[in-house]
C-alpha cells in the first residue's frame, strides 16, 4: 500500500489529515467550528455521484495516487461528505433523516410541535413520542458499531425515554391545570416551558438506558497514537457523564428561547393584526434557536476526550507509561 500523499496547499486551509479534525479540538471554538461542519445541511443536498467521487478521492489520497493539482480545500470538502453520509464502522449510507446533517431540517418541525401553542394532552403525549422516537432513531444509526449491541438495548432506552418524556409533560399539565393559584395568563406562560424538562429528563434516560452496558464494561481507551491499551469503567463513567450532561443542555436553548421570543413576539402590533402568521414566526424562531443550540451543545466536551492514568483502574499503571490517555464518548 502506497503512503499518505500531500495536496496542494489551500489558503485558510490546514494540511489535510485522513480521518482527522479540520479544526483543534483541545479548545472550544475549535469544537464548535467541528460540529457546524458535521451538521450542515447543505450535505444533504450530495448526490450519489459526488459522495461516489468523494470517497474515490480518499482512497486516491490514502494510496499515494493523487493528482498533483488536487488542493487540501477538495480533500476537507471530500472527508465531510464522506463523513456526513457513510457510516464509519458499518460503511453504510445513513438514511437521510437520521444523519448528523438532517438533525436540525428533520427535528425543527418536531420542536415547533413541542411547543405549540395551548396544546391538548393528545398533541402533548404525540409530540413526546414523536420526538424520542426521532431521537432514538438518530443515536442507533450513528451509534458505535464496532462492538454489536443487541436491539433490545436500544428498544429499552426508546421506550424508557418515550414513557418519561410523556409521564412528565402530561403530569405537568394536569398539575398546571389544576393549580388555583394561576391566572390563565400564568398557567398559559408555564405550559410553554413544560417541553423543556420533559425532553431533557428523557434524553438523560436514553442515553443512561442505551449506554448501561458500558458501565459494566468499559470502554477502549488509548494512547496518543491510538493504540488501545485497555477497557476502563472509570473512563465510562466520565463519558456517560459527560454525554448526559451534553443531552440536558441540548433541549434548553431549544425550548426556552422560543416561547420568551415568542412571548415578545406575540405583543407586537404585526402579530396582533396578523394571528396566522403566528405559526409561521413560531417555526423560524425555533428553528434558528435548534441550529444554534445544537453545535454549541456538542460541542462543551471533546469527543475524544482525555484522562490521566492515574485516576483510572490500578492495573493501568503497569500497561502502559503514558501519564494521560484517551477515550472516545460518543455523542
Amino acid at each position: 500500500m502506497g503512503s499518505l500523499q500531500k495536496a496542494v496547499s489551500s489558503e485558510g486551509y490546514p494540511p489535510f489529515k485522513l480521518n482527522s479534525p479540520k479544526f483543534d479540538q483541545g479548545n472550544f471554538y475549535g469544537r464548535l467550528r467541528h460540529f457546524i461542519d458535521v451538521i450542515d445541511p447543505r450535505t444533504l443536498f450530495t448526490t450519489e455521484a459526488k459522495l461516489q467521487a468523494s470517497i474515490r478521492l480518499l482512497d486516491d489520497f490514502k494510496h499515494g495516487r493523487l493528482q498533483s493539482s488536487t488542493t487540501d480545500k477538495q480533500l476537507w470538502d471530500a472527508q465531510k461528505i464522506k463523513q456526513s453520509m457513510i457510516h464509519p464502522d458499518t460503511g453504510e449510507k445513513i438514511f437521510m433523516p437520521f444523519r448528523m446533517s438532517g438533525f436540525v431540517p428533520f427535528g425543527a418541525p418536531i420542536v415547533v410541535g413541542l411547543l405549540l401553542p395551548n396544546p391538548s394532552m393528545l398533541q402533548t403525549v404525540f409530540w413526546q413520542w414523536i420526538n424520542q422516537s426521532h431521537n432514538a432513531c438518530v443515536n442507533y444509526s450513528n451509534r458505535n458499531a464496532t462492538k454489536e449491541t443487541p436491539m433490545s438495548r436500544f428498544l429499552m432506552g426508546y421506550f424508557g425515554a418515550v414513557s418519561s418524556a410523556v409521564s412528565i409533560a402530561v403530569g405537568l399539565n394536569i398539575l398546571i391545570k389544576k393549580a388555583q393559584n394561576f391566572s390563565p395568563a400564568t398557567k398559559m406562560m408555564i405550559q410553554k416551558f413544560i417541553p423543556f424538562p420533559a425532553v431533557a429528563t428523557a434524553s438523560t434516560c436514553n442515553v443512561l438506558l442505551m449506554r448501561n452496558f458500558e458501565l459494566s464494561e468499559g470502554i477502549e481507551v488509548f494512547d496518543q497514537n491510538e493504540k488501545m491499551v485497555g477497557t476502563s469503567k472509570i473512563a465510562a463513567r466520565k463519558a456517560l457523564k459527560e454525554t448526559a450532561l451534553t443531552r440536558m443542555f441540548l433541549p434548553a436553548p431549544v425550548l426556552i428561547i422560543p416561547p420568551i421570543v415568542m412571548s415578545v413576539l406575540e405583543k407586537t402590533q404585526f402579530l396582533k393584526k396578523n394571528p396566522r402568521m403566528h405559526l409561521p414566526c413560531n417555526a423560524v424562531v425555533c428553528t434558528a434557536a435548534f441550529g444554534l443550540a445544537l453545535p454549541v451543545a456538542i460541542a462543551l466536551f471533546p469527543q475524544v476526550s482525555q484522562v490521566n492514568t492515574s485516576d483510572l483502574e490500578p492495573e493501568f499503571k503497569g500497561l502502559t507509561d503514558e501519564s494521560v490517555l484517551y477515550y472516545n464518548k460518543g455523542l
